[in-house]
């Protein structure tokens, strides 16, 4: 008797190992997992799904139902489709972003979708992304709900999202499959996601030399940063600090902003402290900044010192040629720019000056 049951629990447990080992076997998917990512700015979109075929099947209304449905399993009685097979759909951002306008915090999510019959959809974002499917979908854990139109599309057999419209700091993601299209437009404030990430930075390892110092005060000039704040990290960049160092191109960055601040007389002191020990390459460059500055008269002054300090040097005549436009004065402009390709040092530098001789030749200024 006492083997008889030995040998019945020794099946027993073999089947349960075997059973359990065989649910854990590597196998393929009939909806093949994939994931796609896009980066906005600094900012990384990252959607992970599985990959439904149409396969003849009728979708809209059929496999997919329309509105919330009781799908007869888990805990939720009226669950979204789960935009995909298997698992949560997961959509992830980095930085706190906007979808159709409105915010969301950055996070993972379980990507859902309400499917109507007319040409609109609702998006639903919620903050469970672990559980499978929508069978244990909650509203009130919903972190975002958007609704969009839908788009008619040429037929996709196999379920894809895809990233369209891509600018610099947004784009349209989409759930495209059989005939019918769900885009939306994801946004990132760039700028405020770049900065905050700079000012954490500037604290670690990239806060122990001058060049990210001179980057952070350059990023902040040029894209509507608080100029403040970036006139403190050039600064630091060019005195004070165990790694500072002046440079033409720190001290630039000075002028730029104080011009910006409407401080150009502070600008032109900054620039011109620097002068006595810049190359020719950097006081052509200062010329270049006084002709932003609108300081045409003062531009050519600095190209003109520059070619007596420098005679027949490259690129002093180039220099004379866009002092001498920038005053509209293109007879001698042209005269300079032959000049300039004569003793060019290199194609690349031949073909530019031959392109503003052409602009010249038209009429046209080169700066």
């Amino acid at each position: 008797m006492k083997k008889i049951n030995l040998t019945r629990l020794c099946l027993c447990l073999f089947m349960t190992v075997s059973f359990h080992a065989f649910s854990q076997l590597n196998l393929p998917r009939g909806s093949q997992m994939a994931s796609v990512s896009q980066q906005i700015g600094i900012t990384d979109v990252y959607i992970k799904y599985s990959r439904p075929n149409v396969n003849k099947r009728e979708i809209w209304g059929k496999l997919v139902p329309y509105g919330l449905n009781n799908l007869g399993f888990g805990t939720s009685t009226a669950a979204p489709w789960r935009a995909g097979a298997n698992e949560n759909t997961i959509i992830k951002f980095t930085s706190d972003v906007k979808i159709e306008g409105k915010e969301i915090k950055a996070g993972k999510y379980g990507f859902h979708i309400i499917v109507n019959q007319d040409d609109t959809a609702t998006l639903i974002f919620n903050k469970n992304h672990t559980a499978w499917g929508s069978f244990f979908y909650e509203p009130s854990e919903d972190a975002l709900k958007v609704d969009i139109k839908t788009k008619s599309i040429p037929h996709k057999e196999q379920l894809t999202f895809e990233f369209n419209e891509v600018t610099g700091n947004s784009a349209v993601a989409s759930l495209n499959w059989e005939k019918k299209q769900f885009p939306f437009k994801i946004e990132v404030d760039v700028t405020n996601v770049v900065l905050s990430d700079i000012r954490r930075k500037l604290q670690n390892q990239p806060g122990f030399n001058r060049q990210s110092w001179e980057q952070a005060a350059n990023f902040a000039l040029n894209n509507g940063g608080d100029l403040n704040e970036a006139l403190t990290w050039i600064n630091g960049a060019i005195s004070g600090k165990f790694f500072s160092q002046q440079t033409f191109n720190n001290t630039n960055i000075k002028a730029g902003i104080l011009n910006k601040m409407g401080k150009r007389d502070e600008a032109l002191a900054a620039l011109d402290s620097y002068m006595p020990k810049a190359t020719i390459f950097e006081v052509h460059q200062y010329g270049r900044q006084l002709i932003n500055f609108g300081l045409k008269d003062k531009a050519l002054e600095v190209f003109k010192m520059n070619a007596k300090k420098n005679k027949d040097t490259w690129p002093v005549h180039y220099g004379l040629a866009r002092g001498y436009s920038a005053k509209g004065d293109f007879k001698s402009a042209l005269k300079h720019l032959k000049k300039a390709l004569a003793n060019a040092p290199n194609a690349a530098s031949k073909g530019r000056v031959q392109a503003n001789i052409a602009k010249l030749e038209k009429g046209e200024d080169i700066n």
